[in-house]
């Protein structure tokens, strides 16, 4: 990989903008997005699986509200940094360890929009299913589940968006996506084109993912189903 010349004028031998660099490094942008959108898709996945089963727990026995949003809270507040290097011992320099990292900040945000959106749930729908026979578990995924599915996505898009931009501190164990470019410029002279391309894909990459969920979000709302019949 070359590097600019050491002396040569910032604007000429390295620039922060380069359609060269681009151009010639379309491999490395290509799987450094494809392991970014990995990394974050499997971290919101993991919090979600572990999120949801916690949302009703807590729903059922309400005085585990308190502790469990509490717990989750203290955890948002561990410095990656210092996550990162308290899961590195326990599982190597490996994916997992940032997928570990980046679900425990997403758990707190999916963990309380789900709960609220559950809890925001009409008690006179539910009374209304459970007078059609409907059991416990129709009326959770039949009737609650799918009213309360926008303030649910609302809290995964949020998670999804800030993983996006936390995904840049796996590049410490080598697994950063974008991250692991930016990290790779800095060491490389401050090679500017690699740094702001890594960090404008970054970006992008979080606009799109908030298009995409917030459109997602609008087409489960009721209203948003029924323009788009």
């Amino acid at each position: 990989m070359p590097r600019p010349g050491i002396g040569a004028p910032a604007d000429a031998a390295n620039p922060w903008i380069s359609w060269d660099y681009v151009t010639s490094h379309l491999d490395d942008l290509a799987a450094a997005g494809r392991e970014h959108v990995l990394l974050t898709v499997s971290a919101v996945l993991l919090a979600l699986l572990v999120a949801f089963p916690l949302a009703m727990l807590v729903r059922r026995y309400r005085v585990l509200m308190g502790p469990a949003l509490g717990i989750a809270g203290v955890m948002y507040t561990i410095p990656s940094l210092a996550l990162i290097s308290l899961l590195w011992p326990v599982f190597g320099l490996s994916p997992l360890t940032v997928v570990l990292a980046l679900a425990v900040y997403a758990l707190l945000v999916v963990l309380r929009n789900t709960v609220v959106g559950l809890d925001g749930v009409d008690p006179t729908v539910v009374d209304a299913a459970r007078g059609m026979g409907m059991d416990r578990r129709g009326i959770l995924w039949r009737v609650e589940v799918p009213l309360a599915l926008p303030a649910i996505l609302a809290g995964i898009r949020i998670a999804t968006v800030s993983t996006v931009g936390l995904v840049t501190i796996g590049a410490l164990v080598g697994y950063g996506g974008f991250g692991s470019l930016i990290l790779s410029g800095f060491q490389q002279n401050f090679w500017h084109a690699q740094i702001f391309t890594a960090t404008a894909a970054c970006v992008l990459l979080a606009v799109l993912f908030e298009v995409g969920l917030h459109w997602l979000q609008r087409r489960s709302e009721p209203w948003g189903r029924e323009r788009a019949r």
